[in-house]
């Protein structure tokens, strides 16, 4: 139901968002009825911008935009579908998010119920102990900031900026979570989410440093985009980069010898050149006097 694809790990990992919090202090929250004021990015180097934009198109080319959206959850339903994928493959989260909905009537019932039973439905995710809790401290931040509702209805009437922010301030949700709930659920607002796939991509043709967390980058690579995309190609931005980095840009063995970046990417032709180099015989020795 969310987009990440994890590993099995120990459950002190922080959940769920690894950036929502600073030294682990509760992040602020939202007061009822208004959202905190979202910051803004510097300017983007034009260089990497246009960086951006040549990438994008190549890859919109190779993988079809504009991309269908993989479905329309309403904004709390995707919440919660993104929280539990955390470092989760895509099918565990999703068996998991249908486990939810069919063990508890509401989310209501699912925040009031004993933790152990909504551990007994989060079994298939990578550490249900920690992710059951976690969701309910979620759930009941936003009934308590929504003056008693728990449902995300009001997100539909804010600026994105302003919905991102608020969604931010909530306990486990960091700049991941938060643009997926606003670009993937029925809001379909514009943001945009960078996961592993698309971080990797991002750094090897150099739009962002090494040194740069996904976290952080969010705010980085959306400065990038021209302001007047729409949410289809924000959207579509995202998809092409994590399919790009799902299928040709994989972690320990990229496919650099088909990538349609390659002439873009520094990594990449190092890499083609160090394979080069590496393949080809011992120059042989200088003539004597020469």
């Amino acid at each position: 139901m969310g987009k990440p694809a994890p590993a099995r790990g120990a459950a002190a990992i922080p959940l769920f968002d690894a950036v929502s919090t600073d030294a682990g202090a509760p992040p602020s929250r939202p007061r009822s009825g208004a959202a905190p004021r979202a910051g803004h990015p510097a300017p983007a180097d034009p260089g990497r911008a246009a960086l951006a934009l040549e990438a994008h198109a190549r890859l919109c080319a190779a993988y079809h935009c504009p991309i269908a959206y993989f479905h329309a959850l309403p904004p709390l339903d995707e919440l919660v579908s993104s929280l539990l994928s955390h470092r989760t493959r895509n099918a565990d989260s999703a068996r998991a998010f249908r486990s939810l909905r069919e063990r508890f009537p509401s989310w209501e019932a699912a925040r009031d119920a004993p933790v152990a039973e909504v551990e007994r439905a989060l079994a298939g995710v990578t550490w249900p102990e920690a992710k059951a809790p976690a969701l309910q401290r979620t759930l009941r931040a936003i009934t308590e900031v929504r003056g008693g509702r728990l449902d995300l209805d009001h997100l539909a009437g804010m600026e994105p900026e302003a919905a991102r922010a608020w969604l931010a301030a909530l306990p486990g949700v960091g700049p991941k979570t938060a643009a997926a709930v606003l670009s993937f659920s029925a809001l379909r607002g514009r943001a945009l989410p960078v996961d592993s796939h698309h971080h990797r991509v991002a750094q090897r043709i150099g739009l962002i440093p090494r040194s740069l967390a996904v976290g952080p980058s969010h705010a980085v690579l959306e400065a990038l985009l021209p302001a007047d995309w729409t949410a289809q190609q924000v959207y579509d931005h995202h998809e092409v980069f994590m399919l790009h980095g799902q299928r040709c840009c994989i972690f320990r063995a990229p496919a650099c010898g088909r990538c349609v970046l390659l002439d873009l990417c520094p990594e990449g032709q190092a890499r083609r050149n160090g394979a080069a180099r590496d393949a080809a015989p011992p120059a042989p020795p200088p003539e004597p006097g020469l």
